[in-house]
């Protein structure tokens, strides 16, 4: 089987990433410096994450002696329906949250609308 000959005056893909590298709009200007994801979205993240390791970790040792009387099926039990809650909990906030980003997204709208019709 033969291999295909690179003709110097074909690009080849490094030439083309090359290029495109150049033609980016932030190339020529300023560098965006912004965060690709917001604060808040991280320390949500990082509070569900902390709740999602202690509090079923935390009500087992609690439960374990004191409620349930040293049954750990029960304890382990609750630990693992106490970390349902917790992801079930983010994903509704996290649901929430993107909503809100859809309707402040249609205010813009709406107020760039009625812009234009005045």
């Amino acid at each position: 089987m033969t291999s295909r000959r690179i003709i110097n005056s074909e690009k080849t893909i490094l030439d083309k990433d090359d290029e495109d590298l150049q033609s980016s709009p932030g190339a020529g200007g300023q560098s965006i410096t912004a965060p690709a994801v917001p604060m808040d979205v991280i320390i949500k993240l990082l509070a569900f994450t902390l709740a999602m390791i202690v509090i079923p970790i935390g009500s087992y040792f609690l439960t374990v002696n004191t409620i349930f009387r040293g049954n750990s099926t029960y304890a382990g039990a609750l630990a693992a329906i106490l970390a349902n809650v917790v992801l079930v909990g983010y994903v509704v906030v996290a649901m929430n949250e993107d909503q809100t980003d859809q309707l402040e997204a249609e205010k813009k709208k709406q107020k760039q609308r009625q812009g234009k019709a005045e």
